[in-house]
């Protein structure tokens, strides 16, 4: 037997001895009663009775083994030009320091505390300083609309927000203070105090009585300890992209979330304390939550904390300057920004003048990678790329290559297997397992392992609604896929995005793994679009790659003979066009279910997630172009 499967087989067999051992990785102050708590299910706890502090263990213990003079967070900011090593002594007394101003203005422990901040260092202080108390933190994505966050801020109902004056994209400065403003006016909760970062690119006023300039306030402050927190207890409440209405706010707790983050950073990332890691992310999606500030902090590492984008900051070169640099042990991305740095550089010419040989493999995550992105990265770089799947609910990954300790051979379009704690399977509508290769809903047995979502913030039938009633026993993941003969899963798209042309279910997963083969093709998006005859029809939206000057007819017939070789003819592929961007969220993802509703003439919300709002007005000509969307379809508010 292999060891990761080993090492999966003890860990769905023997879940309490497993975790209970990986519990090893954590300074605890006092030991769980229970590893794995059933008494509630299907809401199952990790480590009951135990407490310890995730700040403690993330900063303290690694100053008081004396490496308090190791770099904790190297902050790169191509956007200002600015630079900053912290190292972890300062660092403690930065967070300390945060923590006790947080105290003095009345927070305690369960108390919230929204941060809506840009990726600077003092954002990874204000999770840290929130953990260092028992405070809950719930980071909203800096320069998310005004109302957006309000309702963030109604459901969380925290006593103060943590903010900055602005965040700075390459396109220019974002103010983020007038948005607060517009926000807690909007919100029926009143917020006590707000502590705002005043950056020198955009000045803005305080409001007297209830704002504080965080420089000056937290140099007044006292240092504050560490709590004693129930394992538990939350952590945080991350709400998720996309949420109308009531917020779905996922909950991490504190015992489970360490132990999972500090066991995945050397099984899965290959990383140990003194190595350099980059999670080129947001904190405001889950792997900034993970991989920015917890994961690589837990196990004593480095962490690089970016504030840039893969091209435009100032090259598509700028990724590996960085790793280079900064001698990056391993690098987490998503596959847009592969795609994004090959479409402007297909060539792989601005990698040349970089000396990589520090850096053991990349990660991509965040999105579906097709083989053919994959594939380019691994071999411009000459490095193993590791597509590994997960989710802000698991808060850590379902499928992955374990490269800290079993690697397996990458199969392109596969995250690998089943990562240890995880029991995936493929069901059928009915509930029955499917075979080797059949199309499914993908699943994951109960309980699900440390550090995953124990509910939903203060809704635990929502949470149960949600997840877990459409197959007793199972988390529902929305995801479509199958698992090969190997034990390989393979993520093909949302259950949503299944299209159904005259009864043959069809994964838009696979045309945009055939579309990106072609070679002027950058990436790709599918949608099912209604069908009078067939119920629905693919119709696919194209990017083409720098220099590309493919005629728009030969392009057309390329394509369509491409997917009919592939796909087959049932798939009744007629429609596709090359569109110059997709509409995607901050975090990468394309909004394949707005544009299928701009597509059908239904309504549609502006997703509060999207980079680039003028996509949708792109996409939206394009189909209308091709027949599929009226022109006056409006976004509603």
């Amino acid at each position: 037997m292999d060891q990761g499967l080993e090492l999966h087989t003890r860990s769905i067999e023997q879940p309490e001895a497993f975790w209970g051992e990986a519990a090893k990785l954590i300074d605890w102050q006092r030991n769980a009663e229970q590893v794995l708590d059933s008494s509630a299910a299907p809401l199952y706890r990790w480590f009951s009775g135990g407490a310890l502090n995730t700040c403690y263990n993330a900063v303290d213990r690694h100053v008081e083994a004396g490496r308090g003079e190791q770099i904790a967070i190297e902050y790169v900011s191509p956007v200002t030009g600015h630079n900053r090593s912290i190292n972890y002594l300062s660092l403690q007394k930065q967070v300390a320091r945060l923590a006790g101003l947080l105290k003095s203005l009345g927070v305690e422990k369960g108390d919230r505390v929204v941060i809506y901040m840009p990726m600077v260092p003092e954002t990874a202080f204000a999770m840290l300083a929130c953990a260092r108390i028992g405070a809950i933190h719930s980071v909203v994505f800096g320069g998310f609309a005004a109302n957006e966050l309000a309702t963030r801020i109604n459901d969380a109902k925290p006593k103060v927000v943590l903010s900055a004056s602005c965040g700075i994209e390459p396109s220019g400065v974002v103010a983020y203070k007038p948005l607060l403003d517009d926000a807690l006016a909007q919100a029926s909760h009143k917020v006590d105090n707000c502590v705002i970062l005043a950056r020198p690119q955009y000045q803005c006023d305080l409001t007297d009585g209830r704002d504080l300039d965080w420089y000056s306030a937290v140099a007044d402050a006292p240092e504050a300890e560490c709590e004693v927190i129930a394992a538990t207890d939350p952590l945080y409440i991350l709400y998720t992209s996309g949420t109308t209405g009531t917020p779905k706010g996922v909950v991490r707790d504190n015992g489970g979330h360490a132990v999972a983050l500090a066991w995945s950073m050397s099984h899965i990332y290959n990383i140990e304390a003194g190595d350099v890691f980059w999670a080129a992310s947001d904190v405001g999606w889950v792997v900034g939550h993970s991989y920015i500030v917890y994961g690589p902090l837990l196990v004593g590492a480095t962490t690089l904390l970016y504030e840039g984008k893969p091209v435009g900051t100032p090259d598509a070169g700028a990724f590996w300057q960085t790793i280079a640099k900064y001698k990056v042990k391993s690098f987490f991305t998503a596959p847009t920004a592969i795609r994004a740095i090959k479409r402007e550089d297909p060539d792989g010419e601005l990698i040349k003048p970089y000396d990589l040989s520090c850096l053991g493999q990349v990660f991509l995550a965040g999105e579906r990678c097709d083989p053919d992105t994959l594939e380019w990265c691994q071999s411009k770089l000459d490095k193993p790329v590791i597509d590994h799947w997960w989710q802000t609910e698991t808060g850590w990954p379902v499928a992955a290559n374990l490269m800290g300790v079993a690697p397996l051979p990458v199969k392109p379009g596969s995250p690998a297997r089943a990562v240890p704690g995880y029991q995936v399977e493929v069901l059928d509508a009915m509930g029955e397992q499917v075979g080797a290769n059949e199309t499914g809903n993908v699943v994951i047995k109960l309980p699900l392992p440390p550090g995953t979502l124990p509910t939903l913030w203060q809704n635990d039938q929502r949470y149960q609604d949600s997840y877990l009633s459409m197959y007793d026993g199972y988390y529902l993941t929305g995801d479509a896929g199958y698992i090969d003969e190997d034990g390989y899963l393979y993520i093909m798209s949302r259950i949503d995005d299944i299209i159904n042309v005259a009864g043959h279910r069809l994964s838009t997963g696979r045309f945009e793994e055939v579309l990106c083969q072609h070679d002027s093709v950058a990436e790709a998006a599918v949608i099912g679009v209604s069908d009078k005859l067939k119920g629905q029809l693919p119709l696919g939206l194209v990017v083409l790659k720098a220099g590309a000057r493919a005629d728009h007819d030969v392009l057309y017939k390329e394509l369509l003979t491409l997917v009919r070789s592939e796909i087959g003819p049932v798939a009744a592929f007629k429609l596709v066009s090359a569109v110059p961007k997709l509409p995607k969220t901050r975090s990468g993802k394309i909004l394949r279910a707005t544009m299928r509703k701009i597509a059908d003439n239904q309504d549609y919300k502006v997703p509060a997630t999207i980079e680039d709002p003028q996509t949708l007005d792109i996409v939206q000509n394009t189909l209308t172009r091709m027949g599929y969307s009226k022109a006056l379809t409006q976004a509603v508010s």
